[in-house]
């Protein structure tokens, strides 16, 4: 009978086990946070060199599909000044985009306290479900064009149709989440809360809160990702200065590259916030997903 040799783990000079570096806790997370910085680039330029491929074969014309060095030209007219014009319309690239950030912050940060507020009044009290949850889904599956023009001819075309639009994209999403965490709350923490003399305000402060707050980010996120979705149409109508009216003004003249550049304006900063979202989330709520 053959016997196979065991192999040793390395070992240092006092005999104990070794730790090579890939096997390190440090070096486990930078192998992942290499990772996960690589794989994105890489896919980025997979991508702009299909692009490339796409337009050097002339597939398309480059009216519709431009060449990825006419869309790096759009990106620096709109950044610098050209001719004594500033960027596009006035406003360099970056002004555009934060004055679109501002109009989605006051309409996100409304929307998103409308909807937790009505989130926990929904969970909690079943008539106030029963009464508001219609409404909420009605207006959720309404698009934002549909009800813009009725805002414009209430409000005007300044900011205030603009924000509101964006208010009313943000709610039903943190709304909707929010009621169901709150509907999903433990029972038996919320019976041991009751039994041992907690009040209803301080089960719904130390039990449910707590409880529903991982569901209610991931609403606030979604419910940022639906602003963003709605910001052309929230600038539809003297959008000028802005990343969304930048885009359709853009549009209306056939100018793709800075279309795309918009595009990819408002993507890479959605990215962005997606990123500090879930960073806020982690330091938030640490027991997500260790229930």
């Amino acid at each position: 009978m053959s016997v196979v040799p065991a192999i040793s783990e390395p070992t240092d000079q006092d005999g104990d086990r070794a730790i090579t570096p890939a096997s390190s806790p440090r070096g486990r997370r930078s192998s992942k946070v290499l990772s996960r910085i690589s794989l994105p680039v890489l896919s980025l330029i997979i991508f702009v060199g299909l692009w490339q491929l796409v337009v050097s074969l002339k597939i398309w014309n480059e009216t519709l599909v431009p060449a990825p060095s006419a869309v790096w030209d759009a990106f620096v007219q709109t950044s610098t000044t050209n001719d004594g014009v500033r960027g596009y319309a006035g406003k360099y690239l970056y002004e555009h985009l934060l004055i679109s950030l501002e109009r989605i912050a006051y309409g996100t940060v409304i929307g998103i306290a409308v909807g937790i507020a009505f989130g926990l009044l929904m969970g909690t009290f079943g008539k106030v479900r029963a009464v508001f949850e219609p409404w909420i889904t009605f207006l959720r599956t309404l698009p934002p064009l549909a009800y813009f023009s009725l805002l414009i001819i209430w409000l005007g075309i300044n900011e205030e149709p603009k924000i509101t639009l964006l208010a009313i994209a943000a709610f039903p999403p943190v709304a909707v989440a929010t009621t169901s965490a709150v509907l999903a709350a433990p029972q038996s923490l919320t019976e041991a809360a009751k039994a041992l003399g907690g009040s209803k305000f301080d089960v719904i402060k130390d039990v449910v809160v707590p409880s529903a707050l991982p569901e209610t980010f991931t609403g606030i996120r979604l419910a940022v990702g639906v602003a963003y979705s709605s910001l052309v149409a929230a600038e539809l109508v003297n959008g000028l200065p802005g990343i969304g009216g930048m885009v359709r003004d853009a549009a209306n003249y056939n100018n793709t590259p800075v279309v795309l550049v918009g595009i990819v304006a408002i993507g890479t900063s959605g990215l962005i916030i997606d990123g500090l979202l879930q960073l806020i989330e982690r330091k938030t709520v640490p027991w997500r997903g260790r229930a």
